[in-house]
């Protein structure tokens, strides 16, 4: 519909139906992309707070605030205002561009940090009960192969996005080691269970 270099990178599908003239058909699939975007995010907000609820129950974040339990609705209410407070805040006054980026740096990272702990798991604690359990190269499987190539393929992603999102990780990042250095080392169950 619409040669490569004329695509519009922030809406291309509406765009291109727009350009043809078929305004109806473009205003369908923005009502579409909207409600798409829309259910993406409640999904992570409520994914997030439930990672924040359960960082707190193991001793990471402050268990008062992060793991309190509405009387009524039986959620994590306290921290799911917060993030919800903090994704309007920040989802107000950053381009979706910018917002897009953190989200692709974040994800790849998070993707190289399980496929290195899948290799080191298989090494240090292979007896450790499995719910999904992946052939090991030990048994003619494909570990370590595939988390190698996750680790070189989602570490090429990161290299090619711009300085800009590598200085939004770094800080993320200082502030997570901030607070697991101030408060989750002490308070974390695991490491209490270890000192015993």
């Amino acid at each position: 519909m619409v040669h490569w270099q004329d695509v519009n990178i922030e809406a291309p599908i509406a765009r291109a139906f727009l350009d043809r003239g078929l305004t109806t058909a473009s205003h369908v699939i923005t009502v579409g992309a909207l409600a798409g975007l829309t259910s993406v995010m409640l999904v992570m907000l409520l994914g997030q707070t439930r990672v924040l609820y359960s960082m707190a129950n193991d001793g990471l974040l402050p268990k008062k605030f992060f793991a309190a339990i509405h009387p009524k609705f039986r959620t994590p209410y306290k921290n799911t205002l917060l993030v919800g407070l903090l994704a309007a805040i920040v989802g107000s006054v950053t381009p979706i561009d910018d917002i897009g980026k953190m989200v692709n740096i974040g994800t790849l990272l998070a993707f190289i940090i399980v496929c290195i702990a899948v290799v080191i798991l298989r090494r240090t604690n292979p007896e450790q009960p499995r719910p999904f359990r992946t052939p090991g190269i030990y048994l003619g499987g494909l570990v370590p192969i595939v988390p190698f190539l996750g680790i070189a393929f989602n570490g090429y992603m990161m290299y090619n996005l711009a300085g800009s999102n590598w200085a939004r990780l770094i800080i993320w990042l200082v502030i997570g080691l901030v607070v697991y250095f101030t408060y989750s080392r002490y308070h974390s169950k695991v490491q209490k269970a270890s000192q015993k």
